[in-house]
């Protein structure tokens, strides 16, 4: 009589393995390089391939040793990474093992109803209610139910209404309007 109750348990631990196993990868970041982020790249085992504090320039790209000028922005870390080792591989080094970091994220920027307006570093888990606390505050006139984002890479450039834990991203403007009342 175990024996059966066993034999589910095990197909139900397979099965329930095989789902986590087909489910997408939420750890990997999907955060998108732009200009005014910073990197540091290493290739493990190879020295004078370690390029630290390297910021994106104006166009978005990076000078890199031996692959020379690199367009890099709109692409993840994972993206980088497999661009380097492909770059590398082959013409340089059999096996490269390629790590990218971000070292900065590009500003934020917060207006209008704040203590201290103007551009702040990015910080991830940022909200409107964080990125306000981080600029002293909201002033007494504040209305917290007026608080317009314009989010970087939105080409409409239109200021969408949010709450206070909407999430921040680098490069968004925040806008707190005036109460009147």
């Amino acid at each position: 009589m175990q024996f059966p109750g066993r034999l589910i348990l095990f197909v139900c631990l397979c099965l329930a393995s095989a789902l986590a196993w087909a489910q997408p990868d939420d750890t990997l970041s999907r955060y998108r390089l732009a200009t005014g982020d910073v990197i540091s790249i290493t290739v493990f085992g190879e020295d004078d391939l370690k390029k630290e504090k390297i910021r994106l320039t104006d166009a978005g790209t990076i000078s890199y040793p031996v692959l020379g000028e690199l367009q890099v922005r709109g692409k993840t870390i994972g993206e980088l990474e497999k661009l380097l080792v492909e770059g590398l591989r082959g013409r340089y080094l059999v096996n490269p093992r390629v790590s990218v970091t971000i070292d900065e994220y590009r500003p934020y920027f917060i207006n209008g109803q704040v203590e201290k307006g103007g551009s702040y570093p990015y910080q991830p888990g940022l909200t409107v209610r964080k990125a306000a606390t981080i600029a002293g505050g909201f002033k007494e006139r504040a209305s917290l139910s007026k608080i317009y984002v314009v989010r970087e890479g939105d080409s409409s450039n239109k200021p969408v209404r949010v709450d206070l834990n909407a999430p921040i991203y680098p490069g968004d403007m925040i806008t707190v309007e005036e109460s009147f009342f």
